[in-house]
């Protein structure tokens, strides 16, 4: 049987190793890809990378410890002479000494930094990228996309295993609301060299049928700054950029940032912010309409009310209305009466002196006037004599004057022309 060591036993020489070989303190450039501070023990724990010139692959990789006592005076040392943020993304020269647990592995204990260096690659690559995208026009195009009031119809960007995503998927199904969304799943790989290209290949599906969607959602679960390195690439940026989709983003914790983030429509901190973001968007849409709903129901109460108050002012002004046109048709009938007694005591009038006219020339005309005029009537047989040749000798006449009469017998007659 070979000689053999326990994994403790092996650890142990590795450690003793190291502190042989590597027992002085050392400076090293590297990229802060990660920084938490614990709030308890005043511990900074960081994570040292380093990338190829190239690109964004990862050349190596380290655990690393700043402890209270240090760290209290280091960040404020360093942050006053660089007015940077002790954050990630910053490239650092620190000393460190090397160190090996049997348990924890490898880190570096570091003990000082030096602030002439400020920010590191990852930032300055970032500053790079968005100022080229604002100098080619395109860094605000997403950003100033209308956001569809009800984005019901979500492609989403995501790695099909990530929590993120199961996290995404079950608060948009089961948010309190109720509210219906359509959820389609463009996978793609979300950490390592294979990010840009995944997403770029998700994009490019998504917008071959963009008419079936209301917004993008491109998410990811935490974790270290340099997982999400492939966020930070020109040809992603710019592809979100110029997207025709609004595009919403959660692919970190509350302390990743990335030019994803930058040229997004929305940026938020967590796959499930951005669910809850959605259903915002759909509380105000619903708000909206319940306000518009409210509206219309006040306007039509108010308009029948405003009816009915005319239709009883109308109901008062009846009775009125009506006793003055009663009384403008009375005024009209008795104007009316007063003319036709005028026009019938006129017609009365003139005809009664028409007929006192009549009268006048009937009683000029009369016997009796002319008899008292000197003039006589002589009648034949109770006739009228008018013409002498009508009378023959030994005719008997009787001649009547105004007062009296004559009898007296023809003998002999005269005929005038």
């Amino acid at each position: 049987m070979q000689p053999s060591l326990t994994l403790y036993e092996l650890n142990c020489l590795v450690r003793q190793t190291i502190e042989d070989g590597l027992p002085d303190q050392y400076w090293i450039q590297a990229e802060l890809s990660d920084v938490h501070i614990n709030s308890n023990s005043g511990h900074c724990y960081v994570e040292f990378v380093q990338k190829d010139q190239g690109g964004n692959a990862l050349l190596a990789k380290a655990r690393g410890i700043i402890w209270a006592n240090v760290f209290c005076l280091l960040r404020p040392y360093f942050e006053n002479a660089t007015g940077q943020a002790f954050a990630a993304g910053i490239k650092v020269l620190v000393e460190v000494s090397v160190s090996f647990h049997e348990l924890y592995g490898y880190s570096l204990t570091v003990h000082d930094i030096d602030p002439t260096y400020t920010l590191g690659d990852m930032a300055r690559r970032r500053r790079e990228i968005l100022q080229q995208l604002e100098a080619e026009g395109v860094l605000t195009l997403n950003k100033e996309l209308p956001m569809p009031p009800l984005p019901q119809r979500v492609a989403i960007v995501s790695s099909p295993t990530a929590a993120g995503y199961g996290d995404f998927c079950h608060q948009l199904k089961h948010n309190g609301c109720g509210y219906a969304f359509s959820l389609r799943l463009f996978p793609a790989l979300m950490q390592g060299e294979q990010v840009e290209a995944s997403v770029l290949n998700a994009l490019d599906n998504i917008n071959r049928q963009r008419e079936a969607f209301d917004v993008v959602v491109i998410i990811r679960g935490g974790g270290a700054t340099s997982d999400l390195s492939g966020f930070d690439t020109y040809l992603l940026a710019a592809a979100c950029a110029q997207f025709p989709l609004p595009i919403i983003t959660g692919i970190g914790h509350e302390r990743d940032d990335t030019v994803l983030d930058s040229v997004a429509h929305t940026r938020v901190k967590t796959p499930t912010a951005a669910a809850q973001y959605l259903i915002n968007c759909m509380d105000q849409a619903a708000n909206h309409l319940q306000e518009l709903s409210e509206r219309l129901a006040q306007s039509a109460n108010s308009r029948l009310q405003k009816e009915r108050n005319r239709l009883t002012a109308l109901q008062h002004r009846i009775p009125t209305a009506a006793m003055r046109h009663l009384s403008a048709a009375h005024l009209r009938l008795q104007t009316a009466r007063n003319g036709v007694n005028r026009a019938a005591a006129t017609l009365l009038a003139t005809q009664r002196h028409r007929l006192e006219l009549l009268q006048q020339h009937i009683a000029d005309a009369s016997p009796q006037k002319l008899l008292a005029k000197g003039y006589s009537i002589t009648l034949k047989d109770g006739r009228a004599v008018r013409d002498a040749s009508e009378l023959n000798p030994g005719d008997r006449l009787e001649t009547r004057l105004q007062h009296g009469l004559v009898q007296s017998t023809v003998n002999t007659t005269e005929a005038t022309e």
